[in-house]
């Protein structure tokens, strides 16, 4: 972990950002910041890779009750 003075972290904060590494930023030698790196949490999604893990039950395709189709004309 490397740590910049405030003065340079201004300067500098384009390269510091770049390295991709975690910076303690100090002011007279005293830790008074972090910056850190977001790390993505979530990986891409795969078309397809629930395939057989649920199946739609027929009641789905079902008409509504007229009841609940009134309800959407009013």
């Amino acid at each position: 972990m490397r740590q910049v003075s405030i003065h340079e972290a201004k300067t500098q904060l384009s390269r510091l950002i770049a390295s991709g590494e975690e910076i303690v930023i100090a002011r007279y030698g005293e830790p008074v910041a972090r910056l850190v790196p977001i790390k993505s949490t979530s990986s891409r999604r795969t078309p397809g890779s629930a395939l057989g893990k649920f199946e739609v039950p027929p009641a789905f395709f079902e008409p509504l009750p007229y009841e609940l189709l009134d309800a959407f004309e009013k």
